[in-house]
């Protein structure tokens, strides 16, 4: 197989060695993991913005969160690694942006397969609440809020940092995993995973998030994904939505989750095989 797709931000050190002064890898993983926590902790909980959900309190949180979490890990790259913030897999470019759009197709395809199969079956009957120009408003809404407050922060968290230090010592294959058990525990500290089941999401969604990284080299398709699915989802389900759904949780199953999940792993494992090297590493 191919070699790991290289980081054009990092310069090479020898294998298992690292730069002399600098924080192990662990205790460099742990700290932004632990800073990561906090900061979005500090959003919902330690601000004046209180608890219950409307469009300016979402407008707000997005915000604040990505002006505190996106320096906060270029900082991290700079003084803890002392590496470019490029090595973070967020180049600004036309690659970039081929790998968003990929993401984001790699969900909105079978997503829509997987919406078309609940309404002609009968599994699930959705009901508009909201003119279709002021639903396509709020979706456009969503796409830049989910972008902002959760898809770029997580993301560079997660893939960026903590896979990427990762793969400094370890096989791809294990960056993968590691990261994704951290984003599943992120989500039980930070209070939005509350059930097996939905740990269960959290951890395949984090393993086919840093299985992106690794087929192209950077995070932009992984945003791209995150992005899609999460605008959807908040579209259809929950505080703020703009339709009804009834048989929720068919509709979560297949149209916003298995469906969609299983068919970008099968597009990455074929398309991409080449470069997923999973005992790659990239000290």
């Amino acid at each position: 197989m191919a070699a790991q797709p290289a980081d054009p931000g990092d310069r090479p050190t020898p294998a298992g060695e690292e730069s002399p002064g600098l924080p192990g890898m662990r205790l460099r993983v742990l700290t932004v993991f632990a800073a990561a926590v906090l900061l979005w902790l500090f959003v919902f909980y330690g601000t004046p913005l209180g608890h219950d959900y409307d469009r300016p309190t979402h407008v707000a949180r997005a915000v604040l969160t990505a002006v505190l979490v996106v320096p906060a890990v270029v900082l991290a790259r700079r003084l803890l690694d002392r590496r470019p913030w490029r090595g973070l897999g967020l180049p600004l470019s036309r690659t970039g942006a081929r790998h968003f759009l990929l993401g984001a197709a790699c969900w909105l395809l079978p997503a829509a397969a997987g919406f078309a199969l609940c309404l002609a079956t009968g599994w699930v009957e959705v009901t508009r609440t909201e003119p279709v120009a002021e639903a396509a408003g709020v979706w456009a809404m969503l796409v830049v809020l989910v972008f902002l407050y959760e898809a770029l922060p997580e993301e560079l968290v997660f893939r960026g940092y903590i896979q990427r230090n990762l793969l400094t010592a370890l096989a791809a294959g294990w960056t993968v995993v590691i990261q994704a058990v951290l984003f599943t525990l992120f989500g039980l500290l930070v209070g939005v995973v509350d059930s097996p089941f939905r740990a269960l999401v959290f951890l395949t969604f984090g393993a086919l998030l840093g299985a992106f990284r690794v087929a192209t080299g950077d995070i932009w398709a992984g945003i791209g994904f995150h992005v899609a699915y999460q605008s959807v989802a908040q579209l259809f389900v929950g505080e703020g939505a703009a339709f009804e759904v009834s048989g929720e949780g068919v509709f979560g199953l297949v149209a916003l989750g298995g469906l969609p999940f299983y068919a970008a792993w099968t597009y990455l494992s074929r398309r991409h095989r080449d470069t997923l090297d999973w005992s790659a590493t990239a000290p």
